[in-house]
C-alpha cells in the first residue's frame, strides 16, 4: 500500500512538473528601474528585487491557458514600507506600516495568444491596507506584499472571464 502511495505521489509530482515546463515564462522588462519611486539603492539589491519581481511574474504566467503568453514592462515601483539607512544593516532596513507606504506599482501588460492580442493595458495597482490583508506569502518574503498585490491584479484584471 505504502509503495502504490509513492508511486501516485511521484507520478503526480512529475505530472506537475511537466506542466510547469510547458508554462511560457512571462517577458518582463523594466522601464528606468534606478528612476522608480522606491527600490533599494544598492546596484546589487536593486537587481536581486527586480530578479524576485521577475520569478513572481512568471509563476502568475504559468497560471494562463495553454498557449498564452504574459509581457509586462514595469513603469514605476514603490515598495511596501520605507527604508532606513543605517551603518549596521546591509540592505538598508525597511519599515512598515509608518504612514502612507504601501506598496503600488504601475505596468503595462499584454496576454496573447499565438499572434493575438487577448488582453492588454496600463494599469496603476496598489495595496492600501496590505498590513491588514491576509497575506499567504511567509513572513520572511521580501516581497511578499508586492506578491499578493500582484496576484490579486492578476486574479482580477487577467485570469477573470
Amino acid at each position: 500500500m505504502t509503495t502504490l502511495i509513492r508511486r501516485a505521489a511521484l507520478a503526480a509530482m512529475l505530472t506537475l512538473g511537466a506542466a510547469g515546463a510547458m508554462a511560457a515564462p512571462a517577458t518582463v522588462t523594466f522601464a528606468q528601474p534606478e528612476q522608480f519611486s522606491d527600490v533599494p539603492r544598492s546596484a546589487w539589491d536593486r537587481e536581486r528585487i527586480l530578479k524576485l519581481l521577475t520569478q513572481h511574474f512568471d509563476v502568475l504566467a504559468a497560471r494562463l491557458p495553454a498557449g498564452q503568453t504574459l509581457t509586462v514592462e514595469v513603469l514605476d515601483l514603490d515598495l511596501a514600507g520605507r527604508t532606513m539607512p543605517t551603518a549596521m544593516s546591509n540592505p538598508d532596513l525597511r519599515v512598515l506600516g509608518t504612514g502612507a507606504d504601501w506598496p503600488h506599482m504601475r505596468l503595462r501588460f499584454s496576454v496573447k495568444e499565438g499572434d493575438r492580442v487577448v488582453k492588454s493595458g496600463e494599469d496603476n495597482i496598489s495595496s492600501m491596507s496590505y498590513l491588514e490583508k491576509v497575506n499567504r506569502y511567509l513572513s520572511g518574503d521580501t516581497l511578499r506584499y508586492e506578491k499578493q498585490m500582484l496576484d490579486d491584479w492578476f486574479k482580477e484584471r487577467i485570469a477573470a472571464n
